[in-house]
């Protein structure tokens, strides 16, 4: 164990941020079918943090995955029906001295948007962090159920 491994970022830090390149660099992760169906990612982003998204009767709950991300330092946006977390995960300072035999946590620029459902109340939208998960809770509009309109008869005299 006397050489160190490193395995690159999506993309290799420090890269220019080519699409070309990052889709090259998915396909080698085995990643490239699965990030397909998901266009919540945005291109500029080094590296894509994992996020579940539950629908319960009043709200939807999105949980994603940010360790070694202070949460005050999450940016999380809505604007015309887009919900955007944004936020950097940086690189701890190492010493020339130190060696490591395995890097592979992922660092610098996160940013995805979800497009949200009409029945979503953007007004009433919370987030907090903790232990490293972002939960960001979404509730629903107040159904609107149909209402009946009575027909009335008018008389011709």
């Amino acid at each position: 164990m006397n050489e160190m491994v490193r395995y690159p970022q999506w993309p290799a830090q420090g890269s220019t941020k080519d699409p070309v390149k990052q889709i090259i660099d998915r396909l080698f992760e085995g990643s490239l079918l699965q990030s397909s169906t998901d266009e919540s990612s945005v291109v500029t982003s080094q590296w894509v943090p994992r996020v579940d998204i539950k629908e319960e009767a009043d709200r939807f709950l999105l949980f994603a995955d940010i360790p070694g991300v202070d949460p005050k330092d999450i940016e999380v946006q809505m604007d015309k029906g887009l919900l955007t977390i944004k936020g950097e995960r940086r690189v701890e300072k190492v010493d020339e001295s130190e060696r490591y035999s395995r890097v592979e946590r992922r660092h610098g620029v996160f940013h995805r948007r979800f497009a949200l459902p009409d029945s979503a109340d953007p007004d009433g939208i919370t987030a907090s962090g903790h232990n490293g998960v972002l939960t960001i809770s979404i509730p629903k509009r107040p159904e609107s159920t149909p209402r009946r309109i009575q027909v009335g008869a008018t008389l011709n005299s």
